[in-house]
């Protein structure tokens, strides 16, 4: 059996720097994840990188949902790729939060602790200190951010079915209570 690990990154109270954890919440409670032999576990992770290490290691795959920093693109701009094949436009250096994600994915590799990582990544436009919400650019790319996550879920064998409709927007007020670990 294998499990995957759906995990969002990011500080809410700093706009669109929170779309991972609201992204997660959101595709928490819209869709029921099956598959046959493996499981898929969501996660706010927060800002906690390093603190995230004995989680993460038990994990075969995982996919992190965060802001990526791409000079040059638009906000709003999409991102799907395998964490070993990162496009060379994307430098990791958006913010503290990220580049702490990326250090702790490079010091589990160096142990061979790191799973299979995939990143769902999406070039935010506002980060500013205590701003709960996410910008018009990063709510309309929701829709290919949950396109693309959902596309590789079926390449790796999920299905899924929506529960629910559901507007990311009506869960930003609540995000920072959601920080514990749910089963899809």
């Amino acid at each position: 059996m294998s499990t995957t690990l759906l995990i969002g990154i990011g500080n809410v109270l700093y706009a669109d720097e929170g779309i991972g954890v609201h992204f997660v919440n959101y595709i928490q409670e819209k869709y029921q994840f099956y598959h046959p032999t493996n499981s898929i576990d969501l996660l706010d992770g927060g800002t906690l990188a390093q603190g995230l290490i004995p989680i993460l290691c038990r994990y075969d795959n995982l996919i992190v949902v965060d802001t990526v920093n791409s000079p040059g693109v638009n906000p709003g701009e999409v991102y799907s790729f395998n964490f070993d094949q990162a496009p060379p436009e994307i430098d990791w250096q958006g913010s503290a939060h990220e580049v702490e994600m990326l250090q702790t994915l490079i010091m589990m590799e160096m142990v061979g602790d790191r799973p299979d990582t995939h990143v769902v990544g999406v070039t935010p436009t506002v980060i500013e200190p205590m701003t709960l919400g996410l910008t018009p650019s990063i709510q309309a790319a929701v829709p290919t951010m949950e396109k693309v996550l959902l596309k590789h879920l079926t390449e790796q064998g999920f299905t899924y079915q929506q529960k629910a409709e559901v507007d990311i927007n009506a869960l930003i007020p609540d995000s920072y209570k959601r920080g514990t670990l749910a089963y899809a």
